[in-house]
């Protein structure tokens, strides 16, 4: 599947949506949207439709399909993803998927063994194009993967990675958003990545998404807006296609489409207001493709058809009345939420037919190609249709220079992939992210002359690709490189009885304790363990490393902070506020409901405390 879902969130009681929506209403945002589109200049038609005439029908086919396919090389994966591939797909190897189905684009994934280090990317890249390029018409691949960034990371470590959408959203910094995608975009250029499935252009107004949540810049629909701006012109200034998701938005569901089929109450006005402010702007900002979602939208569509299955969205909204003429792409056709109607033949044929240009990792390769060759050949969907997505995308192949192909060299790769400027970078951005959100009788900063001995403890949870974790493990490293004595001990996100009273034992020998949540609700054992924790007496500041819902659950805790996410560079960042070396910037980009009366707001969007760090080391 091409989303990864990373647990759910926000509280047991549901928080209101309406309660987030009015806390919303009225922002004016500080950011405003770049408009200016590709420098690059824009290709040839004439050219294009050259090609496209060339191309047999069975290409035309298959140049709109974007497959996973598993394996470190494009001719000599290892034995077992040989067999995964012959099990799933019926070849042996990405070059054999490319020689057989001549699909336009693959999708990296960490778990299909894709993405093990920089220099392997690289030549994984150079292998599927060559792959590609040496077959009879040949043309280049729009390879692509999910580098959101925070949860949802495909290549890891020795790259850059940067906080995620909604600690960038705390930042409030387009300058920093343009800065991540232009790293980003360069790293993944360099690894022979073209095309990144990122920004998410949700409007997380629903606590409870299980599926977007930390993944959105926020609730405020200009702020998201200009921040998906700004880091499309990011990647696009790295030669990489930006890719928005999920139209028509999918930021109020406590549905995973993953797993469900998803329905979006709201009103067709309140989408104008709310839904589709961040798509506007991504168009506005030049956006190279969309990505749909597998939402039913009756106010849209009363059809009862996924978005991704709907003319009336996709044909009507985004290409008539937004006026989108780049590239849609489905969410993955894996996903339930898309396949609940339809079977598994019928579903690429009714995404082309409501005017999806790339067909996203179906389950059978087999099954999707020759349904949509079938539906062709039997005048179901025209040739001339094909035409126009096939244009669309090597519209987009011509404007990334992939015509031009150059084998990727390991210079290029040392020079450009986790440079220490680049790390740098995302130090400075994730600094300004973390929130500081309660502070009573300055407890913090954590000063190591009075508080030296600090207890990490907490949640777990496994830790996004590449980065180094867990995070109390991160955390009680970064602390001790700052001066304090240090030690970790992992709780999970349930703690048993057992567990929470270890921790006590271990809180009494320190002199503060730093706790880690994660997706703390109303009857989770984490609250058990906050409780217990405080009734030591030891200076105590509550982490949130992942939604920063989490404060509504302690009333009781004198410091709470969120990172938004649990990577390196976030947990790093939070460490260096919590001793005082940095000060905590960020505010928060989502309102937090009181747990006990979710209609009411507890902090609202813009919330954010700080103090003076420490002038130098205390001595």
């Amino acid at each position: 599947m091409h989303d990864t879902s990373t647990g759910s969130t926000g509280n047991t009681a549901r928080p209101s949506r309406r309660a987030v929506i009015a806390a919303t209403a009225g922002l004016t945002a500080a950011l405003t949207v770049p408009t200016t589109a590709h420098a690059a200049a824009p290709p040839d038609p004439r050219r294009l439709r050259a090609l496209v005439s060339r191309m047999t029908l069975q290409e035309k086919v298959g140049q709109l399909f974007v497959m996973r396919v598993y394996g470190h090389s494009a001719t000599a994966p290892d034995q077992a993803d040989i067999d995964a591939n012959l099990k799933e797909l019926g070849v042996r190897t990405a070059a054999e998927l490319i020689a057989k189905y001549r699909v336009g684009g693959i999708i990296y994934f960490t778990w299909a063994h894709n993405t093990r280090d920089p220099h392997q990317i690289a030549d994984l890249s150079d292998g599927i194009q060559r792959a590609s390029l040496d077959q009879p018409r040949g043309l280049p691949v729009l390879i692509a993967t999910d580098q959101e960034h925070g949860a949802v990371c495909r290549v890891g470590k020795p790259a850059t990675l940067f906080p995620g959408a909604m600690a960038v959203g705390a930042g409030g910094s387009r300058a920093d958003a343009h800065a991540l995608g232009r790293i980003s975009g360069a790293e993944l250029r360099a690894m022979g990545i073209n095309q990144d499935y990122s920004p998410d252009a949700d409007v997380n107004v629903n606590p409870a998404n299980p599926i977007i949540g930390v993944r959105s810049f926020g609730a405020d629909p200009d702020a998201v807006g200009a921040l998906v701006a700004a880091e499309v012109k990011g990647y696009q200034a790295s030669r990489v296609a930006a890719t928005a998701k999920h139209f028509p938005g999918h930021g109020d569901t406590a549905v995973d489409s993953h797993t469900g089929f998803p329905v979006i109450t709201h009103s067709r006005e309140l989408w104008e207001k709310l839904d589709a402010v961040p798509f506007r702007a991504a168009i506005a900002a030049g956006i190279d493709s969309i990505m749909t979602a597998h939402i039913q939208f009756p106010a849209l569509d009363d059809s009862g058809d996924p978005a991704t299955l709907s003319p009336a969205i996709l044909s009507g909204i985004l290409r008539g009345e937004l006026g989108y003429d780049g590239v849609v792409i489905t969410d993955s056709l894996g996903m339930e939420g898309v396949r609940t109607k339809y079977g598994d033949d019928r579903v690429p044929v009714l995404a082309l037919k409501a005017g999806v240009d790339q067909l996203l990792n179906p389950p059978s390769i087999d099954v999707a190609w020759h349904a949509v060759l079938k539906a062709v050949q039997d005048g179901e969907l025209t040739e001339s249709r094909l035409d126009e997505s096939i244009l669309r995308i090597l519209r987009l192949k011509a404007r990334l220079g992939l015509f031009d192909h150059r084998r990727t060299g390991r210079a290029a790769i040392e020079r450009t992939v986790g440079t220490k400027a680049h790390l740098a970078a995302a130090d400075r951005i994730a600094e300004r992210t973390t929130t500081l959100l309660v502070n009573e009788d300055r407890t913090l900063p954590f000063d190591p002359r009075t508080e030296c001995r600090i207890l990490v403890v907490g949640a777990d949870p496994d830790s996004p690709s590449g980065t180094t974790g867990p995070p109390t493990g991160v955390l009680a490293a970064a602390l001790t490189e700052l001066g304090f004595s240090a030690t970790a001990r992992s709780t999970g996100t349930s703690p048993s009885d057992a567990t929470i009273a270890e921790a006590v034992t271990a809180a009494q020998d320190a002199d503060a304790v730093v706790v880690a949540t994660y997706d703390v609700t109303a009857g989770n054992a984490q609250r058990t363990l906050v409780a217990h924790l405080l009734a030591t007496g030891r200076p105590l500041a509550a982490l949130a490393v992942r939604n920063p819902y989490d404060v509504a659950q302690f009333p009781s805790v004198k410091a709470c902070l969120t990172s938004y996410g649990w990577t390196d560079v976030e947990v790093r960042a939070a460490a260096r506020v919590i001793a005082g070396r940095v000060a905590p910037r960020g505010t928060l980009p989502v309102p937090v409901q009181r747990a006990d009366d979710p209609t009411q707001v507890l902090y609202p969007i813009g919330h954010g405390l700080t103090y003076q760090p420490y002038a130098a080391h205390p001595a």
